[in-house]
């Protein structure tokens, strides 16, 4: 009787806490795309940081299931000050508002109980989300965040705080796996990133009037901008004159696109910005040729970009630096160059590839649908042994 009743209350709902560091009307990022495909048995609190010039949700919000509501926490500290942080009384002083408001919300929002799930992508979190009861708790390792540009020294102990409450891991590459601190007898369960199929694979007849008048080819690019190779798209840009060069998608850093001075300034270059999710897949169906033009650096390396699937789902060509694993082994359906000059020189032959079913049945087999349904499982049966 005693292993029946948790297993009765869960079925009845669940519970779950989620940290992000990504807002959720900002980005599209893995995080909203299985979140909205959980069971309607779900309550899902999503937690979003506060972010200079973007929109807010100080009031809770409805996301489908998902209430999504923002909580200032440690890394919207404005950077001029963000140097007294690394004074653990000025941090625990700085940590506190954001600490109480997630508090209030907690208990308002009937998040409280003991027998809730917590989930943390926001490093930031780690240390006073590993303070919260939980009947399970988990990591959801989409980026090596502690390779971003500006991580505080002492972020590494939060990572190392949160892990060492964990007893399961969601990671999107085996490379980011090995860099983590994860304790030995904890589950580790592959997850990468995908696509909704559907979404970008439906033929949106009706084109965009911004790419209507511009020149053909079109070689584009779909994403966040910070990590661009800027200076390869440049390069493409010159070597390609009568190409379209276009580039959708926001940036983090503010003022990004006035500060490309190489790519402002070249004519046949067009920065459209932040795209609707919605009506993305009308802009890259229209690509001749879609660009993965990302740095290899640290950060990079690690990563799963689920723009790869979004690409193959609406069957444009492909053309990838070899920044990641993902890549390598989508080399069957993409064309994947090893160097900035050997993608320059790669344009015109992928410009030329009719591999369009070769590409959606790549993209098929990476369907949020199932990643959401594999992360759930993997979620029940760990909330199922922690009862026990």
């Amino acid at each position: 009787m005693s292993l029946r009743a948790p297993e009765r209350s869960y079925r009845k709902i669940c519970r779950l806490v989620w940290f992000s560091e990504v807002q959720w009307d900002f980005l599209s990022t893995r995080k909203q795309r299985l979140l909205v495909r959980f069971p309607e048995n779900w309550e899902i609190l999503f937690i979003e940081p506060w972010a200079v010039g973007r929109n807010h949700h100080w009031l809770p919000v409805r996301r489908g299931r998902v209430r999504v509501v923002t909580v200032p926490f440690l890394k919207t500290v404005p950077c001029r000050f963000g140097h007294l942080l690394d004074n653990p009384f000025i941090r625990a002083a700085a940590s506190l508002p954001g600490t109480v408001l997630m508090f209030f919300w907690l208990l308002v929002l009937g998040f409280s109980s003991r027998d809730r799930i917590v989930g943390l992508s926001n490093v930031y979190w780690g240390k006073v989300a590993s303070r919260l009861p939980a009947r399970l708790r988990f990591y959801d390792a989409n980026d090596d965040h502690l390779a971003f540009p500006g991580s505080p020294s002492w972020l590494p102990g939060y990572l190392e705080r949160w892990l060492s409450v964990t007893g399961l891991v969601f990671t999107v590459s085996g490379e980011l796996t090995a860099r983590l601190p994860i304790l030995p007898g904890t589950r580790i369960v592959e997850l990468g990133n995908g696509v909704e199929f559907s979404h970008f694979a439906a033929p949106r007849p009706q084109a965009t009037e911004e790419l209507t008048k511009l020149e053909k080819p079109v070689l584009g690019y779909a994403g966040a901008m910070d990590w661009v190779d800027t200076e390869l798209v440049a390069a493409v840009a010159r070597a390609y004159p009568h190409c379209s060069v276009v580039l959708l998608g926001p940036a983090y850093e503010r003022g990004w696109w006035r500060r490309q001075v190489a790519l402002n300034s070249l004519p046949n270059v067009r920065y459209f910005g932040k795209i609707p999710y919605d009506t993305l897949p009308a802009w890259v169906q229209r690509f001749d040729l879609a660009l993965i033009p990302m740095l290899a650096n640290r950060l990079k390396r690690v990563s799963h970009p689920n723009k790869l699937y979004e690409y193959c789902a609406a069957g444009v060509p492909v053309l990838s630096t070899n920044y990641c694993s993902a890549v390598e082994r989508a080399g069957d359906a993409v064309h994947v160059a090893r160097s900035a000059e050997e993608f320059v020189r790669m344009i015109p032959g992928a410009l030329g590839d009719k591999r369009m079913e070769l590409r959606r049945e790549f993209a098929r087999k990476h369907s949020w649908d199932a990643l959401a349904v594999k992360m759930v499982q993997e979620l029940d049966d760990a909330y199922r042994r922690a009862g026990e």
